[in-house]
């Protein structure tokens, strides 16, 4: 993999342009990727946004969502648009099996691919150019890098600055996690400077669910909250029969993690959600517990130092299991 300002250059050129992202694509997934199909439309790029799977109701409100294609739901369709791309831009995944069934056409196409993302471990041998640095806020702030670096700092409109508005909001936890550099609060008072309305975005990303949604937390924290204190950790687990009761979709459960940190003194919070053949679990951690790292032992999983995941296949009662036995090795460094 080429270091991502060795492409610059092709930006000139007018080409068909693919731009995707991981699975079940949140707030920093979706930023990007519309972010950056704004900015290459506005290059003369011929562009589609593919997403590997449906995405969640609260990003529907985003600039030119309606044109992004759902590779499950069009697969014939994008796996043609793929194929004809001259360029691919792979964005916020650091390996190719995060895009779930894209990832053979991916594989295949023999276009140029660029990776931008802040991930551990990227799959080099996969992209011709990228960036992956893991000091950054979110892949939308890598996205305005990106942008300005290549001397294009021109193109940034209102669209694509509530796009990346977006996902620097949801992955910095409103600004309060420690990857708020400076930078980033450059960033966002460059984006007002050219007419973000950051209070629109905040409204249609936390303040627009239905009831039913505010009913399931309220369950899940009375009922699905374990508080383990000789560990500072706190675990919940959400039932299948939880999910059919309030009639949660995709998106609906995001952010229930983070209430588990709320709890004083509990330095790692752990959700294990039982979804369709699959058990999905979220870890975040407070100073230097690296969830990461224990994803990626325990859980197949892996994400950031203070925020990742993971998945099993074994029932919710076993991770559940497990994750009690588990943690008890880590007592040492929770205290």
């Amino acid at each position: 993999m080429q270091p991502v300002e060795l492409f610059y250059p092709q930006l000139n050129t007018p080409a068909k342009a693919v731009v995707t992202m991981h699975q079940k694509p949140d707030g920093d997934a979706m930023g990007s990727a519309l972010g950056l199909y704004h900015f290459l439309v506005a290059l003369g790029h011929e562009a589609t946004v593919i997403s590997p799977t449906n995405w969640a109701n609260f990003l529907d409100w985003m600039p030119g969502v309606d044109k992004v294609i759902d590779f499950e739901q069009q697969k014939e369709k994008s796996i043609g648009i793929i194929n004809a791309a001259d360029m691919i831009f792979c964005l916020d995944f650091n390996v190719l099996h995060r895009t779930k069934h894209m990832e053979q056409p991916l594989l295949q196409a023999q276009c140029t691919k660029i990776l931008i993302d802040h991930h551990e471990q990227p799959q080099e041998e996969a992209f011709t150019y990228g960036v992956s640095n893991t000091a950054k806020s979110s892949t939308c702030e890598m996205v305005y890098d990106f942008i300005v670096g290549s001397g294009h700092a021109d193109k940034l409109n209102p669209d694509i600055a509530e796009c990346l508005y977006t996902g620097v909001m949801t992955d910095t936890g409103s600004f309060r996690f420690p990857a708020t550099t400076a930078s980033v609060h450059r960033m966002i008072a460059h984006l007002k400077d050219i007419g973000l309305t950051h209070t629109r975005v905040h409204d249609q990303v936390y303040d627009n669910f239905l009831e039913n949604r505010l009913r399931f937390i309220g369950h899940a924290l009375v009922n699905r909250m374990e508080v383990l204190y000789e560990y500072n950790t706190a675990l919940m687990y959400i039932t299948r029969a939880d999910l059919q009761r309030f009639n949660i979709k995709t998106g609906d459960t995001e952010g229930l993690v983070n209430y588990l940190l709320t709890i004083q003194g509990i330095k790692f919070g752990a959700l294990v959600i039982d979804r369709d053949g699959e058990r999905k679990w979220s870890f975040r951690s407070k100073g230097s517990f690296d969830v990461n790292t224990f994803a990626r032992k325990h859980f197949n999983g892996g994400g950031h130092v203070n925020a990742a995941g993971g998945g099993s296949y074994d029932s919710l009662e076993e991770n559940v299991k497990q994750f009690k036995e588990i943690i008890k090795g880590y007592q040492s460094q929770l205290q």
